[in-house]
């Protein structure tokens, strides 16, 4: 099934990636940026979603300061593409020698911590290599959405599998649970649009996002700290940032609770706003039940 026909241009472009990131570290950044510009004509939708939360979420940039970021956005999508090469490829050496700054190790519950760990982060553009470094320091598992194309679900789970404890799927609440109750630690990262049951309405960047109360049930239900982590991009490598664990978390109050990690969040957008995610339809849900702000997607014929 994965070789059938249909999925060899999959696995050209996986081969092309592994040929990238057999280069050095600059040539590698360099043909992301050139992917990410040669996507920012041709991403016609992706391109005005992204116009649009930017146009929401900074509404203080000028026209022309916002257009800037939306083509440094695609730049940092683009390096994102060659980086998950580098996470599943390079060896922890030669990821560790491209770290500038390591900031809060102090926050990391001790190996022998008797309970669970959630480490929280968000849909930056480097998240696939932020993996490998906090599983350097905490051997961790990690929560993801499955992938429709199964030539990358399958290349996902393998090599996310080989430098992780384990990769649970999104639906699998249960098994995210059983792990904290373990005491073993998790990432996760649920920054992103939930219509479902068990959402509430929380401001991130001053707008009303749907946003998941799982963090506050799965940190209860396993008696699990909440460390917040970020990896960002910065000149000739990578900053990583460890926060202090959150205070008194859960409450009893998961509006509460949501608020908090969407302005951590945003504190981290604001810090390197072209590398975040702003591709992804975070205000889809509105809180008055009414229809998305962004374009329909085309029918599937």
């Amino acid at each position: 099934m994965l070789l059938h026909p249909r999925h060899w241009p999959t696995w050209v472009a996986i081969g092309l990636l592994r040929l990238i990131s057999l280069m050095p570290y600059p040539a590698i950044m360099a043909s992301g940026r050139l992917i990410g510009l040669l996507l920012y004509p041709f991403a016609t939708r992706r391109r005005l979603i992204a116009q649009i939360n930017l146009q929401r979420c900074l509404p203080n940039l000028s026209d022309a300061e916002r257009r800037t970021l939306l083509r440094s956005h695609f730049v940092a999508l683009g390096q994102g593409v060659v980086e998950v090469g580098m996470a599943w490829w390079w060896s922890q050496e030669r990821l560790e020698r491209l770290l500038r700054s390591v900031e809060g190790l102090e926050h990391l519950p001790p190996v022998d911590h008797p309970g669970g760990t959630i480490y929280l982060t968000a849909h930056f553009s480097s998240l696939e290599l932020s993996g490998r470094f906090l599983g350097a320091r905490r051997p961790s598992a990690a929560m993801y959405r499955r992938n429709e194309n199964p030539v990358l679900e399958y290349l996902i789970t393998r090599h996310r599998g080989r430098h992780l404890l384990d990769v649970i799927a999104r639906d699998d609440a249960r098994g995210m649970i059983k792990m904290l109750k373990n005491g073993d630690s998790v990432w996760f990262a649920p920054d992103q649009n939930y219509a479902h049951k068990g959402k509430v309405f929380a401001e991130f960047m001053g707008v009303p996002a749907a946003t998941h109360t799982a963090t506050s049930r799965f940190a209860r239900a396993g008696r699990a700290a909440v460390v917040p982590f970020v990896l960002l991009r910065v000149p000739g490598g990578y900053r990583l940032r460890i926060e202090p664990p959150l205070a008194a978390f859960p409450s009893e109050d998961p509006q509460s609770d949501a608020q908090r990690i969407n302005d951590t969040f945003a504190q981290w957008v604001m810090q390197a706003p072209e590398q975040y995610n702003w591709i992804h339809r975070r205000f889809k849900t509105r809180p008055d039940g009414g229809p998305p702000p962004y374009p329909a997607r085309r029918p599937k014929r």
